[in-house]
């Protein structure tokens, strides 16, 4: 059994995922003491980046000493963005190190989740979950166990959204083929084929250069271009510092300006649109956008609008020399059969033979072990979660979630809400009223909504407003880093390894330090 909160009740914690949300939470949770239980259906940690859902030619958009948590760098040896199999074998390690290991429970579905809660005198009462799980191996003999609080660690990039086209039963029946990013893992199902790829984000362009090598023909068919950020902007100076930076970040308003937003997008405006308007101009001159006609609509401002998506290596390049072709501002009507072949009638007439059509067209956050009821109580009437300080549901009792603060900074997230977590367990946070904290999510999705034209994952994301919202989540911990680490964030990229005395800080304040490893 774990120590429990300061009320004095044992603390059995589930937590729903063993990617980076649910590491980083379950290793903050453990050090508190709490008895800790990791379910994932995968045979691996990892989540998006466990071996069956890797796409070839993934890697991080982050340079690994961002993309790290604070207690453990990544490997020198790693390049400076790694590739997928790279990051779970990082993820794999820093289980291991921590004894995570003992904790998690692979290739185990939760197939439910259902909360009881008891009245009790002059008070609020308590709730359980009673969790159905169910091991893959052995898929006959699910167990039902108890916990005292949930921790829904799934991941913002659940579910492949993969659209109906219509004519999809003759497409299939003619040998034509649709699948997600996550379900193509091998070069040579691509090899003398003709492919579409649907979509412009990272997966799309990533999963085109790597096709284009063994293709017949490979064709990005794009409803919209978005801005891409090269890893190196005019060849020399490495993207982190320009947009991984406080500086970065403050080019962008934020909905709760502080007194630095208030100076760049009030008597600083000017200065701080010429900066992003002089990065546009690089990056066109960079990419040859002009000449290969894939210049975006609008400004170079709106790159961070839901997401800041660096250009794959070789993709602008390949489309220079005829190995990639782009279909922009266009979108599959239907799918149809000609001479016996499948192909794809897009939205502008073209006619394309579509053997393989690979769809990274996003995601569906999905919950689906909790019942309707409980996702009524979690979203807007838009679909929207609506959690405080993008982790607590005012609505429901416990309950919290990991990850769902889908930032350039993720793994420092996770790792700063896994302390807040842990601190409301014990009881150790101030917090509004529920009906305050449901008023103040709400506020927050509609502003994201309104800015990204809905693209901000159902209220999951809060690109790019990464460490405004870490330093909110501290400031309720009465916790942080040094004025001059603040000073240096300005201009240096953000270094994890800055805020690794967090959780310790949060241990001293609760008397719980002999607990941690």
């Amino acid at each position: 059994m774990g120590i429990g909160s300061d009320r004095g009740v044992w603390m059995r914690v589930a937590v729903v995922g063993a990617g980076y949300a649910g590491l980083g939470t379950a290793r903050m949770l453990l050090r508190c003491g709490f008895e800790v239980t990791v379910f994932d259906r995968a045979p691996d940690v990892g989540g998006v980046w466990s071996r069956t859902r890797r796409y070839p030619g993934l890697r991080t958009q982050n340079d690994k000493g961002t993309y790290a948590f604070s207690e453990l760098p990544m490997p020198g040896h790693y390049p400076e963005w790694p590739d997928g199999e790279q990051v779970q074998r990082y993820l794999e390690s820093y289980a291991a190190l921590f004894g995570l290991t003992a904790s998690i429970r692979l290739n185990t579905e939760v197939v439910s989740a259902e909360l009881t809660t008891t009245p009790a005198d002059n008070s609020a009462g308590t709730a359980s979950w009673t969790l159905t799980v169910r091991p893959l191996v052995n898929p006959e003999s699910p167990q039902t166990l108890t916990f005292d609080h949930l921790v829904v660690a799934n991941g913002t990039f659940s579910e492949p959204a993969v659209p109906v086209f219509p004519g999809r039963t003759d497409f299939t029946a003619a040998g034509g083929r649709i699948c997600a990013p996550s379900d193509f893992r091998q070069i040579e199902d691509a090899r003398g084929r003709d492919v579409l790829v649907i979509g412009y984000g990272k997966s799309a362009c990533d999963l085109a250069v790597s096709v284009s090598d063994a293709a017949t023909s490979t064709t990005v068919v794009a409803r919209r271009l978005l801005w891409k950020v090269p890893r190196r902007i005019g060849g020399a100076l490495n993207y982190k510092y320009l947009l991984l930076t406080r500086l970065g970040e403050g080019l962008f308003p934020y909905l709760r300006p502080r007194r630095s937003d208030k100076i760049l997008h009030g008597p600083g405006a000017r200065v701080s649109r010429a900066m992003l308007n002089s990065l546009g101009s690089t990056v066109v001159r960079q990419f040859h956008l002009d000449r290969l006609g894939l210049v975006p609509r609008g400004e170079f401002g709106e790159i961070a609008r839901s997401t800041v998506s660096l250009a794959t290596e070789g993709f602008y390049e390949r489309v220079a020399d005829g190995r990639l072709r782009v279909q922009r501002d266009a979108s599959i009507e239907e799918l149809t059969v000609v001479d016996g072949r499948p192909h794809a009638r897009l939205s502008n007439g073209a006619v394309l033979p579509a053997d393989l059509i690979i769809c990274g067209t996003g995601f569906v956050q999905q919950v689906p072990f909790l019942s309707p009821e409980i996702i009524a109580d979690l979203q807007d009437d838009r679909g929207n979660f609506l959690l405080y300080r993008q982790i607590l549901p005012p609505k429901v009792p416990a309950l919290s979630f990991a990850g769902y603060n889908s930032s350039l900074f993720c793994p420092l997230g996770i790792e700063v809400s896994a302390a807040w977590t842990a601190a409301h367990l014990l009881d150790g946070l101030n917090l509004p009223s529920s009906e305050r904290m449901w008023a103040l999510a709400g506020e927050q999705v509609r502003w994201m909504e309104q800015r990204t034209e809905g693209k901000h994952a159902r209220g999951t994301s809060v690109v790019p407003f990464s460490l405004h919202v870490i330093d909110e989540v501290l400031a309720d911990l009465r916790l942080d880093v040094s004025r001059a680490v603040r000073a240096r964030q300005w201009l240096v990229p953000v270094d994890p390894s800055s805020y690794r005395d967090i959780g310790t800080a949060l241990l001293k304040r609760h008397g719980l330090l002999s607990h941690s490893s």
